[in-house]
């Protein structure tokens, strides 16, 4: 179908769904230096910490709409507020457009960015799917050119290995909504060079040293193309002595973060990363 239809259909199906829940503030702005389209989400007048949101979508569909039911949830469950970025998306925007794009947000979002806005407390990044792959590159990239780094990443079946080499990408390849192909044809539009999809800046996987990274949540889920690569993940960063909560959704599909309009299973599974992410704040704080 190609980008363009793909991101019509989804903006079709963003349409269709019911509204988020109503919030205190919601507010559309620039951010960084690059003046990155952002949206800004508070639960309440008082300021709170703030979560970095960097939506999924295969790098190339996504976008503030996709993605606002879910931060509209994630603001309210968890009374922060919520940074939504709108980065750069492939093909028209290949690798690294959209880490140079989530990490000049983070540097203006811990320079005080947003502090007028709603914002008092540490700040953590996260991301689903190809959102989760994001948010561990713009980490890495943070922790080699000295910060400022998150005070945790959480990562929502995350993508951390663009060569598809892990055994669920293929027990798991089609029937279950998300397929491997969907998922390499997103890697092709983001990566075009195949030779580089192995890069630890590209699929964080094969970094050498996954040490000094922030304290992480990693959920997977059951069903998923993507489970192993984010089990795996978690995985690494617990041998890097970096604190890591990892649960595997038992019954989930891929995106069940956007899925509580659907299946109150999905919901429920949400509310527990939200729940994530209040335990974790309480823990960084």
């Amino acid at each position: 179908m190609g980008a363009a239809e793909l991101r019509h259909a989804q903006r079709l199906r963003a349409q269709a769904r019911p509204p988020g829940p109503a919030i205190a503030h919601v507010e559309d702005l620039t951010v960084g230096s690059a003046a990155v389209g952002a949206r800004l989400y508070r639960a309440s007048a008082g300021c709170r910490p703030l979560v970095v949101f960097l939506h999924g979508g295969m790098w190339t569909i996504g976008d503030l709409e996709s993605h606002d039911r879910a931060c509209r949830r994630l603001a309210l469950s968890t009374d922060t507020a919520v940074l939504s970025v709108d980065f750069r998306r492939a093909p028209e925007h290949p690798w690294p457009a959209a880490v140079d794009d989530c990490v000049d947000a983070i540097r203006w979002a811990a320079a005080g960015g947003v502090s007028s806005a709603g914002r008092a407390g540490p700040i953590v990044v996260m991301g689903d799917s190809s959102g989760g792959n994001l948010a561990t590159l713009a980490c890495l990239r943070l922790r080699d050119e000295g910060g400022p780094l998150p005070a945790a990443q959480i990562l929502v079946y995350p993508n951390t290995d663009l060569t598809l080499s892990c055994p669920s990408t293929r027990s798991k390849a089609t029937g279950w909504g998300l397929t491997t192909d969907d998922v390499a044809w997103g890697a092709e539009q983001w990566v075009p060079d195949s030779s580089r999809r192995a890069d630890p800046e590209v699929s964080p996987l094969y970094a050498a040293d996954l040490g000094g990274l922030p304290p992480t949540v990693v959920v997977t889920a059951e069903h998923d193309p993507l489970r192993d690569e984010g089990d795996a993940y978690a995985a690494r960063l617990a041998a890097a002595n970096v604190p890591v909560r990892h649960r595997c959704e038992a019954g989930m599909v891929h995106g069940f973060l956007t899925l509580d309009t659907l299946s109150p299973a999905a919901a429920a599974a949400g509310e527990r990363v939200f729940a994530d992410v209040t335990d974790m704040l309480d823990h960084v704080r």
